[in-house]
């Protein structure tokens, strides 16, 4: 191909605005009448409502223009107006009808009915909560009440001393063995019988003897009062008793070495058995005595004796 006019415009050099142009004149580019273009140019200009869907234009002859079915702005026998057709277009604007309800504004989700349900179910639960602490359950009120209110036995016990306290009052108070107790009328020291918890072993033998007579003298008594005076004796399986005297006074009634171990006749080693009594001393230094007397049964040995306060009656 060879570079010059290739005659007679085609289809693929179509320009709607060839006429404005030197070249194009040239080449008889006229104004838009029915079409528009070069002469001879396809025109695919179609008027409102020429197309209708389903069916094919008219062809024709390749290099002829088809023949057009109205003028430019001019009606076209097919076409009908949207407003002449049944229904009609509306003939003046009106407004859409807002959503949500006639007559009013138009609204969105409704979201203030939504926060107020939520704030409901929210302060539900809090008063339910609230309820809930402030009642408790039964369980809890039974637990409450027991851990409140102290037993019967709690209420009616005092605390008493343990057997460390116990022991530690009976150090304070003055405590004696055999060996270092005055001896009189026939008493002597002895360690033969097993079991004596004096030091060494060592008690207080011929005591049965009327006129037999051992004495403790008592120093630091810190308060006047009453006291209770523990004996250690031993005895080989039965009853045996002594006077026992305070400051020079005998008591009335002698101090009772019974058998309360129930332990066989004739043997001493088990025989070792405790008694006590209650005496009245000063502040100060005091005599405490034990003797065989007329009437007494005084076939009896002596370990210890050691002073407790004596309890409320």
């Amino acid at each position: 191909m060879t570079p010059g006019n290739n005659g007679p415009s085609t289809p693929e050099d179509d320009d709607p605005f060839g006429y404005l142009y030197a070249d194009g004149q040239a080449r008889g580019a006229q104004p838009p009448t029915g079409g528009y273009g070069y002469p001879n140019s396809v025109s695919r200009v179609r008027t409102v409502g020429e197309r209708q869907y389903g069916q094919q234009a008219p062809s024709a002859p390749y290099g002829q223009v088809p023949q057009q079915q109205g003028a430019y702005g001019r009606p076209n026998a097919h076409y009908a107006a949207p407003e002449t057709l049944p229904g009609g277009a509306p003939t003046a604007p009106q407004h859409q009808q807002p959503a949500g309800g006639s007559g009013g504004r138009g609204r969105g989700p409704n979201t203030k009915g939504l926060l107020i349900g939520a704030i409901a179910v929210v302060a539900a639960v809090v008063i339910g909560i609230g309820v809930a602490m402030m009642n408790g359950s039964p369980d809890d009120k039974k637990d409450d009440q027991a851990t409140a209110a102290p037993s019967q036995s709690q209420q009616n016990t005092t605390p008493s001393p343990s057997s460390s306290e116990s022991g530690d009052a009976e150090v304070k108070l003055p405590t004696i063995d055999a060996k270092a107790l005055r001896l009189e009328g026939g008493a002597t020291l002895a360690s033969d019988v097993k079991g004596a918890k004096a030091d060494g072993g060592v008690y207080v033998a011929g005591f049965n003897a009327v006129g037999a007579k051992v004495t403790w003298t008592v120093n630091g008594i810190k308060e006047k009062g009453s006291y209770r005076l523990y004996v250690r004796y031993g005895i080989p399986g039965a009853d045996a008793n002594a006077t026992l005297s305070v400051n020079g006074t005998p008591k009335t009634q002698p101090l009772n070495m019974k058998n309360f171990g129930g332990t066989p006749a004739g043997d001493w080693e088990k025989g070792w058995q405790n008694t006590w009594a209650v005496v009245n001393l000063t502040e100060g230094t005091n005599t405490i005595e034990l003797s065989c007397q007329q009437g007494n049964q005084c076939n009896a040995v002596l370990d210890q004796m050691w002073l407790t306060t004596d309890p409320p009656a």
